[in-house]
């Protein structure tokens, strides 16, 4: 397992929040956790200065005005006072088992598949893999390696609306009324961008709108990526290659926008890279 130290500082880092280690219950599941992460960035993407979240009450979104988007890749600097803080219990949150490091991995010309789809390993990266086996009811084939999986999704955290329109729908159109509206809208406006939130699922990508930051465990700096699997019926394809949205239709409430992140994208990898 990595260090402790380091991981709360990744999960500071991507939900924008102080993470503490707990020996008592978790604050937040993993699930609940890649919702705030996701809800973060999509509420500061149309304009919010709050989040509201079940167990942790209002969060401030102000923070996120001290990141700014690569190709500079920044240092992450915040406030502390500005931030909410979480307890997890790092032996729930974490299954290091299922650890791998990809530091030294060249995968060439091999080919894997999640879901029947392309799957591109993390190479280059560690990850640090996430306890969420048996955590859903429907059983562990979202995460397998069969046809029932889930594709792999990898989500930098300043992906947003910026990145394009909306291109084309996988899954049922019918289960999602206000999608042909705005795809309709992307055929006659150059600027129209799809309201939801990215992933992506090449690691590479994810890596140009990843944060960085530097550890006080040991003093280097790292870029964090989160690996999720991504819900094939929730999924839109972009205009822009290799980027997908979770399409929030305008007009749903906090709760609604919750579900439908929920029942989107499930993480299963905190992924971190020395620079």
């Amino acid at each position: 397992m990595m260090d402790p130290g380091l991981l709360l500082e990744a999960l500071s880092v991507l939900s924008g929040c102080n993470v503490e280690s707990t020996s008592g219950p978790s604050q937040l599941s993993p699930q609940d956790f890649i919702n705030v992460v996701a809800l973060r960035q999509f509420y500061k993407q149309e304009g919010l200065k709050e989040l509201d979240y079940p167990s942790l009450g209002t969060m401030s979104l102000q923070d996120q005005d001290l990141y700014q988007t690569p190709p500079s890749l920044p240092e992450v600097v915040e406030e502390p006072s500005l931030r909410t803080t979480i307890k997890i219990n790092l032996e729930d949150f974490f299954h290091p088992n299922f650890n791998y490091d990809f530091t030294n991995v060249k995968d060439g010309d091999k080919q894997f598949l999640r879901g029947n789809e392309r799957y591109v390993r993390p190479c280059g990266w560690n990850r640090a893999a996430i306890r969420v086996v048996g955590h859903y009811g429907e059983g562990d084939g979202w995460l397998g390696t069969g046809t029932d999986a889930w594709p792999v999704s990898y989500h930098g955290h300043n992906m947003d609306g910026s990145l394009g329109i909306i291109l084309k729908h996988k899954g049922n159109p019918d289960e999602r009324p206000d999608f042909q509206d705005a795809a309709a809208a992307c055929l006659v406006a150059d600027d129209t961008q799809g309201r939801g939130v990215y992933s992506t699922p090449d690691v590479k990508t994810a890596e140009k709108f990843c944060k960085i930051f530097s550890s006080k465990v040991d003093g280097k700096k790292y870029k964090v990526v989160l690996q999720n699997r991504i819900n094939p019926k929730n999924r839109i394809e972009c205009q822009r290659q290799n980027v997908w949205v979770v399409y929030i239709p305008e007009g749903r409430n906090p709760a609604q926008t919750r579900a439908i992140v929920q029942e989107s994208l499930r993480p299963y990898g905190l992924l971190l890279k020395a620079v």
